[in-house]
């Protein structure tokens, strides 16, 4: 139920999905109208891989699933009709035209800025001969640990009384999450991008899953709180500098006795650490 799931022996296989990935993230946003914190953007869990979930477009109402159990990505649309583009070891290049060229041809034409966000020195999809390596293995295994944390990061929403996000799966960030609400807005910092003024104007929590990255080379639980309250690393376990953040190595997890016990204490004492802090009412959360 907890594989292993080294960076090091993926993330050629991580980044050529993280960036096919965003190609299909990128035609949610194009066609579905802004929710705030960018409510509209992720993906959500299936019992196969990852889906946009229904979208209205140019011509039909379409969705779009990433099948990573058989490895292809499936447009299919209300009138019946369904295109299949393979995963496989090839650049990314190859399949986002493919991929454009099967929307097209449904009479779905998404209109969005063809390079990936919030990576570091991104490629224009239709020029990315870089990341071209997939192992079907890897890349189901990746799946298998999403929906155990799936199902865990629901169990955590469910002890919420206020506002809370579904969990769901940012594709920019490539992580699975689930955000509670305090209630009160915050003003972002003076100068900050067009992402985080208009993701970063609630005052959150935030518990989720993430694969790691090239920074942070290891597959990991975390945590946080926005704004961070003066103090916190103090008051829970687990706060990593790397990250600015509350992180659970997931092979700690993966080798405790009880995997889902030590997800849900972590994810439970961050929270009450950010709520004892920052003052949120303290019957938010039921038991």
């Amino acid at each position: 139920m907890w594989p292993e799931l080294p960076y090091e022996k993926w993330k050629d296989t991580l980044d050529t999905l993280h960036m096919k990935v965003q190609i299909i993230g990128k035609v949610r946003l194009a066609f579905t109208p802004f929710e705030p914190q960018w409510a509209n953007v992720p993906l959500y869990l299936t019992a196969r891989g990852l889906t946009t979930s229904p979208i209205e477009s140019t011509g039909p109402i379409f969705q779009i699933d990433v099948d990573l159990l058989d490895h292809q990505v499936v447009i299919a649309t209300i009138t019946g009709e369904t295109r299949r583009i393979a995963l496989s070891a090839r650049p990314v290049a190859d399949f986002y035209a493919e991929f454009m060229s099967n929307l097209n041809g449904l009479d779905i034409h998404p209109n969005f800025h063809p390079i990936p966000d919030e990576v570091p020195d991104p490629i224009p999809f239709a020029e990315d001969t870089v990341h071209s390596s997939y192992d079907p293995e890897w890349a189901a295994r990746f799946f298998h640990v999403l929906s155990q944390a799936d199902l865990i990061l629901k169990e955590h929403r469910s002890h919420f009384r206020g506002r809370t996000s579904p969990v769901h799966f940012f594709w920019g960030t490539f992580d699975l999450a689930n955000t509670r609400y305090s209630g009160r807005p915050v003003t972002p910092p003076p100068g900050v991008g067009y992402l985080e003024r208009l993701g970063g104007d609630a005052e959150v929590t935030c518990a989720g899953f993430w694969p790691g990255n090239a920074r942070y080379p290891r597959a990991a639980f975390y945590a946080y709180t926005y704004p961070k309250p003066d103090g916190i690393e103090e008051q829970a376990p687990g706060w990593s500098p790397e990250l600015g953040e509350f992180a659970l190595p997931y092979d700690d997890v993966r080798t405790s006795a009880s995997p889902r016990e030590a997800i849900l204490e972590f994810f439970e004492s961050t929270y009450a650490a950010g709520a004892r802090l920052g003052n949120w009412d303290p019957g938010f959360v039921v038991r």
